[in-house]
């Protein structure tokens, strides 16, 4: 028995509804061992009382089981955030509003290879759009947080490194879509090999030192699961929504489910669930084939208790246009795939209001 043994067992202890343990999120404030009586000091900041309660209960009962430990005393201090909009639990604390930005949403998933960053593309155009369409304010940019496969760029069609005036990074900008990503600082041939405080930084700097000039709404497109891209995310700058992108099987939903309580779990209220790729129709007949199976997403939705906002066709015109770097929606604006997207950015806009 000892101090290593003791913290190697505080290491397994996840913060209630994250994949990332008490010690890595740095909530052990004190830790000592003396005859046998394990000591451990706590700091948590949230507004849900179930998070410290949740978080002392496993910490006694998984040091309680090492052998040698004949007692456990665990004390936490817990701190309320400095910015909470909603009863709810986070670890998070000093969220600072992107300047200029009025809203900002989320899309996520929890798998990869769903087609989240080319839904997350064609959503922002479409919300450009629609915005656009209703006059005044319509500024939208998209903010590309998938750190290791940044792909925003291709897809939305912008080459070349931002401009730094001042200390501040100047986005790229594509019909009407202001874009800052990863894939703008690096060499197309240069993986991004980073750990956890290097992406907290990167995503920091995002937000706070890129002049996006006057949104209306900036979507921003994190990478799969609930790593630390996403706790940085919601650390750094507060959310008004999120939206998760499933496809249809069982192996995406289930993921999907679980990625998305993550939001719960930090106060960003769901904006709910679109399921992509949802079905092949033959141009010529009309008959839709159901590749991956059928009514995932709206059953995610059903069970997370949030709107279904609709589906989006496996439509080759939508990868080609990807590719090509002229999304669907300003590509084919009247087609059907375009029509999918252009429904779900309605939903989503009447929700935000």
């Amino acid at each position: 028995m000892s101090l290593q043994a003791i913290q190697n067992a505080l290491k397994t202890i996840h913060y209630p509804g994250f994949s990332r343990d008490i010690v890595s999120f740095g909530l052990i404030r004190g830790l000592e061992l003396n005859d046998g009586i394990a000591a451990v000091q706590l700091a948590v900041t949230t507004a849900d009382p179930k998070v410290p309660a949740q978080i002392k209960r496993e910490v006694e009962e998984k040091l309680g089981a090492i052998e040698g430990v004949t007692g456990v005393n665990v004390e936490v201090a817990v701190s309320q955030p400095k910015q909470q909009p909603a009863p709810g639990g986070s670890p998070m604390s000093g969220q600072t509003p992107i300047k200029g930005v009025k809203r900002a949403i989320a899309v996520a998933s929890g798998k990869g290879g769903v087609g989240k960053s080319t839904f997350a593309v064609n959503l922002a155009c479409a919300l450009e759009q629609r915005l656009r369409e209703r006059g005044g304010a319509h500024g939208v940019g998209i903010m590309d947080c998938d750190i290791y496969g940044p792909s925003v760029p291709l897809m939305i069609g912008v080459r070349g490194r931002p401009q730094v005036v001042d200390n501040t990074i100047l986005p790229l900008e594509n019909f009407g879509i202001k874009v800052m990503s990863m894939g703008l600082l690096v060499d197309d041939d240069s993986p991004v090999v980073w750990r956890g405080p290097m992406i907290m930084k990167t995503i920091q700097q995002f937000a706070q030192n890129v002049d996006w000039g006057d949104l209306e709404l900036l979507v921003v497109d994190l990478p799969p699961g609930t790593g630390d891209a996403h706790l940085s995310l919601v650390q750094t700058i507060p959310l008004d929504g999120a939206v998760i992108v499933t496809t249809p099987q069982p192996a995406a939903v289930n993921v999907a489910r679980k990625g998305a309580r993550m939001f719960d779990k930090v106060n960003v209220p769901l904006l709910g669930v679109a399921e992509n790729m949802s079905y092949l129709e033959d141009p010529a007949t009309g008959i839709r084939t159901a590749i991956f199976g059928e009514g995932g997403g709206r059953r995610a939705a059903e069970d997370l208790e949030t709107a279904f906002l609709g589906q989006v066709p496996l439509h080759p015109g939508i990868r080609e246009a990807g590719d090509n770097g002229i999304p669907i929606v300003i590509a084919d604006p009247d087609g059907d795939a375009a029509g999918a997207f252009f429904a779900i950015a309605d939903k989503i806009l009447q929700t935000l209001g």
